[in-house]
């Protein structure tokens, strides 16, 4: 109990000493719960949209498996509607109008769309949407140019009632006016909501006046959900799909539980690289907490603590700071997730803060991580501190170094680093990309560990050269401040290592992200054939933007491009469902695929067909071989001849299989024919530049498009590829400020443990300044010191990973210079900041109290 209770006292005498640590904790658990608390509320946000737009019963047209991406939507004879009325346990039933595959215009040209990529949403105004959504202001539409919008879009794009809009659907373009605005009695994720008088809701929305898309049932009550289901089953007979409510609310769950679950392991990801990162701040602050305190447990040794006790106290602390570190950390994490909702409500998903979720596995998960990761981070310090003897009483703080530590130290981190190195290398011969990022892991995580084990046995020599480069010109305060970091390597190397980590991880992306555009370029110039580029961001060409392509002056051809779902039965006796790109044969010249067998020209003759060089492979096929074909929707017992094998090396339509459209059209019916995915278009020889801008102009009506050249397709390439690593940074920069806080800390203790040195020098005649700008540079040089360990680790992860991606395309290594230099400069701008506090503190040291310290 005594030992115990010195340690609590040790605790709150050297708070000060334990606030930065505690800050990692913090900043740890708090993105830990702050990534749980927000991806908690987003489901419980979509959970009840789903809730409140799901009717009890739903009925819908039957749909295919693999069917054939047409555009258009699956409709029921509105007939349907009276028959499902007249089944027993129904209380009510109304035919419902939905598509989710138009554009809304507004007046300036713009596309009305959703937040980050939600779908916009065209319905009726009947009784069911009704339920759901309240008129909050205007008129409901009386007629087919009249609609109401959600008053969330609105707000969000400006548009008011008596606004002009226009909707793009396959059935051709419908001008309405806004004359009211809705709002859900839930929360609306996010997509905009367009609501018509329910006649021209089939019209505009259908394309037909006597259809609909679904019946939505409410039972009556005392009647089960799955009890009505299967009364209208039998009432209807085949062709209909007939779900419950609970079925409705677990498939639309899953459509974006993908989504959800990617975000969230993505940021519990970061949360642990941060988690690692606080570790080494522990762990050293701890060491040096130990090594300050040596002769203070030497007297507690010689009056009769044991070396448990000992280490019991010193993990007593550790719990402590866990347990404080962790709560603060929970506090922190609901603040973040609050933080997170408002700037998902800036980009459009709306997320109400009075439905913020924190379920008990919250506080839990963050109580585990932050006691776990310190009492784990303390426990070599508190072997250390057990294993002092009663004779360090009688010495000077500190603890001699331990030789055979350190060869045991040398020996493991050769081992680890040697075999690291080794799984690159066999990454980076491996001809299989699934082999080959086996061995990249293993290579990462080995050569990590192995520099972090390494890292203290480094410090003194790296350290040296760079002190010889960077602080000779600082002169005799130079050679202190490298002195200082050389002094105690184990703590440099160990405070150097959490600034590594960060920076490996961004040196690595920095060339894999530049690697991905330039091979993508590369392959763009050597492969494109096409002048222009007709985007569709996922959606699909309506007819009319076809024609206003086709129409075009200027064009010497034009290229469909779209997707048909087929099923393919080779000389094997296998049968397999493929997507099947149905192309003009134009689209031989617009893009250069490479064959490993056959000529690609050949695919698309009548009736032919190219495959990918991994699928021919699988099902022993060679040129000439017929395959029979069922095309879904369409002819069965095709006969296909393969006219070309396509390598799988390349980054554009890797692993494609082709035929003509004209085959496609043979066998599909004109309604099942799919509407194009991309469009091709090449310019008459000498008129590139007026064609582009006569092509932009022709399909300004139809903002959901991206018209490009090579030049504008590249560069939107590597926006989006640097959109996505700022990303990554952005959460990375979690970890980095946790390893500015080790320099910090491990500065501030040196500080503290220099005490009387530094008193002594200033006796001596040196200068406060001078003593400021040593302990800076100091920072500067450890801080290098993680960043030349971090950066070499990233490249040789980075240029391995290239090698490995090579497999998939990637054929091109690019190492982005300026940034990495960018980085490393930015280091020694990291330890300045570090440095900050500490030196302001060694500066106001009393110099006769300092040189009386013990």
């Amino acid at each position: 109990m005594t030992v115990l209770k010195t340690s609590m006292r040790s605790f709150f005498s050297h708070k000060g000493r334990m606030a930065l640590s505690g800050i990692a904790i913090v900043l740890s658990v708090a993105f830990v719960c702050g990534t749980l608390v927000f991806t908690d509320t987003l489901n419980s946000t979509f959970d009840k949209f789903f809730a409140a737009t799901a009717s009890d019963v739903t009925v819908g047209p039957e749909e295919e498996e693999n069917g054939q991406e047409t555009g258009r939507e699956g409709t029921l004879p509105e007939g349907v509607v009276d028959r499902v009325r007249a089944v027993d346990g129904v209380e009510s039933a109304e035919g419902v109008v939905i598509n989710t595959s138009i554009t809304v215009v507004d007046g300036d040209g713009e596309s009305v769309g959703g937040a980050t990529g939600a779908p916009t949403i065209g319905a009726d105004w009947g009784p069911d949407t009704q339920r759901s959504m309240e008129l909050t202001e205007g008129r409901e539409p009386g007629g087919p140019g009249e609609a109401l919008l959600d008053a969330d879009t609105a707000r969000r794009q400006g548009l008011a009632i008596g606004d002009e809009l226009e909707i793009v659907a396959v059935s051709g373009r419908h001008a309405v006016t806004v004359t009211g605005l809705v709002e859900f009695s839930s929360t609306n994720p996010g997509a905009p909501y367009l609501l018509l008088e329910p006649a021209a809701a089939r019209t505009a929305l259908l394309g037909a006046a006597d259809v609909i898309s679904s019946v939505h049932v409410t039972a009556a009550g005392g009647v089960a959900d799955e009890e009505l289901k299967e009364r209208i089953g039998a009432a209807l007979g085949g062709g209909f799909d007939i779900d419950t409510r609970a079925e409705n609310e677990e498939a639309m769950a899953d459509d974006v539980g993908g989504f959800l679950d990617v975000m969230r392991y993505a940021m519990l990801g970061f949360a642990g690289i941060a988690v690692l990162v606080g570790v080494f701040l522990i762990v050293n602050t701890f060491s040096m907490l130990v090594a300050q305190r040596t002769r203070e447990i030497g007297l507690l040794r010689a009056i009769g603590s044991s070396r448990r006790q000992v280490n019991r106290s010193v993990l007593a602390e550790a719990l402590l700071l866990g347990v404080l570190g962790s709560i603060v950390g929970i506090g922190a994490g609901v603040g973040l997730a609050v933080g997170l909702m408002k700037v998902m409500n800036s980009a459009g998903i709306n997320m109400d803060t009075s439905e913020l979720t924190v379920t008990w596995s919250t506080p839990v998960a963050g109580l585990l991580v932050g006691v776990v990761a310190t009492v784990l981070a303390a426990w070599l310090p508190a072997r250390r501190a057990g294993r002092v003897s009663p004779m360090a009483a009688l010495r000077d703080a500190g603890t001699p170094g331990d030789a055979a530590a350190g060869r045991v130290r040398g020996a493991l981190g050769l081992v680890l680093t040697g075999a690291g190195v080794a799984c690159l290398v066999a990454a980076a011969g491996a001809e299989e990309a699934g082999e080959g990022s086996l061995f990249l892991s293993g290579g990462l995580l080995l050569t990590l560990f192995g520099a972090i084990v390494l890292a203290p046995l480094l410090a003194s020599g790296v350290v040296r050269v760079l002190g010889a480069v960077v602080l000779r010109m600082f002169g005799p305060v130079g050679r202190m401040a490298g002195r200082n970091a050389r002094r105690n390597p184990r703590r440099t190397g160990a405070t150097a290592g959490a600034l590594m980590i960060g920076l490996a991880l961004v040196g690595s992306l920095s060339v894999v992200g530049s690697s991905v555009v330039a091979s993508a370029s590369d392959q763009l110039d050597r492969s494109v054939g096409a002048d222009f580029i007709i985007d569709t961001s996922g959606q699909l060409i309506t007819p009319e933007a076809a024609e206003a392509v086709r129409s075009t002056p200027g064009l010497a051809h034009v290229t469909d491009y779209t997707v048909v779902s087929v099923e393919l039965t080779t000389p094997d006796g296998r049968t397999t469902a493929h997507d099947v790109t149905a192309a003009d044969p134009t689209y031989a010249r617009d893009l250069r695929a490479p064959t490993v067998a056959g000529e690609l020209p050949a695919a698309y003759e009548p009736d032919h067909l190219s495959v990918g060089e991994t699928f021919a492979e699988e099902h022993g096929l060679s040129v000439g071989d017929e395959l029979t074909a069922r095309f879904v929707g369409g002819d069965e017992g095709v006969r296909l001849t393969l006219g070309a094998i396509t390598s799988d090396r390349t980054l554009i339509d890797s692993q494609a299989m082709y035929l003509s459209t004209d085959t496609a059209r043979a066998h599909l019916p004109a309604e099942k024919m799919p509407l194009n995915m991309v469009m091709f278009a090449k310019a008459e020889e000498g008129q590139k530049d007026a064609v582009y801008a006569e092509l932009r102009e022709r399909m300004a009506p139809f903002p959901q498009y991206e018209v490009s050249d090579q030049a504008d397709y590249k560069q939107a390439l590597e926006d989006e590829i640097g959109m996505l690593l700022n990303i990554v940074y952005a959460l990375l920069a979690l970890a980095i400020i946790v390893a500015v806080l080790g320099v910090v800390n491990t500065l501030a203790l040196s500080v503290v443990e220099r005490t009387r040195e530094i008193g002594l020098m200033r006796a001596i005649g040196l200068s406060r300044r001078q003593l400021r700008r040593m302990v800076r540079l100091e920072s500067v040089v450890i801080a290098l010191f993680g960043a030349l360990l971090g950066l070499g680790l990233g490249l040789g992860w980075g240029a391995t990973a290239q090698r490995v991606l090579e497999q998939e395309g990637f054929t091109v290594l690019e190492i982005p210079w300026p940034t990495i230099l960018a980085v490393f400069a930015g280091s020694a701008v990291v330890g300045l900041a570090a440095a900050l506090f500490p030196a302001f503190r060694a500066g106001r040291m009393n110099v006769l109290r300092a040189i009386a310290t013990d």
